[in-house]
């Protein structure tokens, strides 16, 4: 697609602002068609059977192409309902584990700084004022909220910031809340619709990894896009950027090794080895819970990076050019500017409900 991206059709640059969407709906077409045609259909071979149960030889070769490019390997879309009500709960009790609360505590902590770089970035793109602490308070304290709702309601993961729409507003030259809100109540409907989810669940594995690939690579470039802000060709940013990101590879590796069994068929998935590590990490001690906390932190990436990073950065010196902290606004000065209150005020006047929250650092 970014062969393409020059090309306009109606006046629009679809290739460009679409290139995500349309790159997967041509791959998972094609693969639907090789689906239909017989491509992936081996005589014998069942897509469901477990590993041990497979005795041909020709079936243990044949049914991973089954089960990663076949677009009904899980068969989805027959099995979904067509509407379903998500409600509180609906996974039974919450479980409380003090070693997990402590270990997505930090991970908490570097998600937020995450999303305040996401803040940054994006004020920046609609040619804003850089969020006052307020407004990233304020931001951070939503995304909490909005993550003890999503495990209320039994949802896998948390709410935070996409760095991937960072990316999107770039491209798309679209700032407006009123799109925000009008995608939220979008997504909202189709989370009624049980058919929806199977329909996406029928994307085959191949077609995943190859988005994820691109996504991942775009991440990677966002977060280091920030450093235009700072001297990059400054020896002490070099240094500090490139341990971060040695050291936040190679520690984890060594980490995660331990989470490898030999001699099984059984595979872990990666985002799974630091729950395996927490258990048989090399770290040893008297004391089981900080066995299992310090062998969770240390085999993930990012906690790794972020605290390499930090340490360095607030303990090395450089001026404020060198490390590119002038760009933030200076509060006192912010909280005056007409601007700031246009572009981050509460809209439809919910500011006047919830004038209390300042009472609590938001």
């Amino acid at each position: 697609m970014q062969y393409l991206r020059k090309i306009s059709v109606l006046g629009h640059r679809v290739f460009l602002i679409y290139a995500v969407p349309l790159g997967l709906a041509i791959t998972w077409a094609v693969a639907f068609l090789l689906t239909a045609v017989g491509v992936y259909s081996y005589k014998g071979c069942d897509v469901n059977a477990p590993v041990s149960h497979i005795i041909s030889d020709h079936c243990r070769e044949n049914i991973p192409k089954m089960k990663h490019c076949r677009v009904d390997a899980l068969h989805a879309l027959g099995s979904a309902p067509w509407f379903r009500f998500p409600y509180p709960l609906q996974w039974g009790m919450p479980v409380f584990h003090w070693k997990m609360a402590l270990v997505m505590c930090v991970v908490s902590i570097i998600s937020s700084v995450d999303s305040v770089g996401s803040y940054h970035a994006s004020s920046l793109l609609v040619a804003s004022r850089p969020p006052t602490p307020g407004v990233l308070s304020r931001g951070i304290g939503l995304e909490g909220l909005c993550s003890l709702l999503a495990g209320l309601w039994g949802t896998g993961t948390g709410s935070a910031t996409l760095t991937e729409n960072v990316h999107t507003i770039a491209v798309t030259k679209m700032g407006s809340r009123r799109a925000i809100e009008l995608g939220a109540c979008v997504l909202i409907v189709l989370s009624l619709i049980g058919k929806v989810g199977g329909f996406i669940a029928s994307i085959p594995d191949v077609i995943v990894a190859g988005l994820l690939c691109f996504m991942w690579t775009m991440l990677t470039a966002l977060g280091l896009s920030n450093l235009r802000y700072s001297e990059a060709g400054s020896s002490r940013n070099i240094i500090i950027v490139g341990l971060s990101l040695f050291l936040s590879l190679s520690i984890p590796a060594y980490f995660q090794q331990y989470g490898i069994t030999p001699k099984s068929n059984l595979q872990v998935p990666s985002y799974f080895q630091p729950y395996v590590v927490a258990s048989h990490g090399p770290i040893r001690t008297n004391f089981g819970g900080l066995n299992y906390i310090l062998n969770t932190l240390l085999s993930l990436h990012m906690v790794i990076a972020f605290l390499v990073a930090v340490i360095l950065d607030n303990t090395v010196p450089g001026s404020r050019q060198e490390r590119g902290v002038y760009v933030w606004s200076d509060p006192e000065t912010a909280k005056r500017e007409p601007a700031v209150a246009k572009d981050y005020g509460l809209p439809f006047r919910v500011g006047k409900l919830f004038r209390w929250v300042k009472w609590v650092g938001l």
